[in-house]
C-alpha cells in the first residue's frame, strides 16, 4: 500500500505547466510540513516536500493557492530518476496527489473540513479527481438512479 496524507503550507506559489502531445495540465509545489518535535535546541524543524498534481486539480491549485497557504494533499510517494545535462544521474522522491485540500483561504480565514465532491458535497476546499469547478452547481438526483 502507498498512501500519504500530508497538511502543510506552500513554499513558494505552484508552477502550472501544460504537458507537451497531451496538453494536461502539470502543477509542481512544495510545502512545509512540521515536525512532530522540536530539535535538540527546541527549535521547530520542517520538512519539505515536493508535491505534483495533474489536471483540474492542477488547474485549481495554481489559480486558487499562493505561498504560504495552508493546505492538505493525499497521494501516493512516487521516486524516479532522469539524466541531468551534466550527465549524472538524478534521483526524485515526490508525492503524486489525487486530492487537495484548501485550509486556509484570504488572508488567514479558515474554513472546515469540507469533503470534496467525489464524496458527495459543494464545498470549494476539497478537490479530487472528479470535481469540477462550480461550488454553486447542484445536480438534481432522480430517485429512480438511486439503488437502495
Amino acid at each position: 500500500m502507498n498512501k500519504v496524507v500530508l497538511i502543510g503550507r506552500l513554499v513558494r506559489d505552484p508552477e502550472l505547466r501544460f504537458a507537451q502531445g497531451t496538453g494536461t495540465a502539470v502543477a509542481n509545489f512544495t510545502i512545509a510540513v512540521d515536525r512532530r518535535f522540536p530539535s535538540k535546541d527546541g527549535q521547530k524543524e520542517a520538512d519539505f516536500i515536493p508535491i505534483v498534481v495533474f489536471g483540474k486539480i492542477a488547474e485549481t491549485v495554481a489559480n486558487y493557492t499562493s505561498k504560504g497557504k495552508l493546505i492538505g494533499v493525499s497521494g501516493r510517494i512516487q521516486t524516479r530518476t532522469y539524466d541531468a545535462q551534466d550527465g549524472s544521474k538524478r534521483y526524485v522522491t515526490e508525492v503524486v496527489s489525487d486530492e487537495v485540500q484548501f485550509l486556509e483561504w484570504g488572508s488567514g480565514q479558515q474554513r472546515g473540513n469540507g469533503q470534496g465532491q467525489s464524496q458527495g458535497s459543494n464545498d470549494m476546499n476539497s478537490w479530487g479527481s472528479s470535481n469540477g469547478f462550480d461550488d454553486n452547481f447542484v445536480s438534481p438526483v432522480d430517485d429512480d438512479e438511486i439503488p437502495f
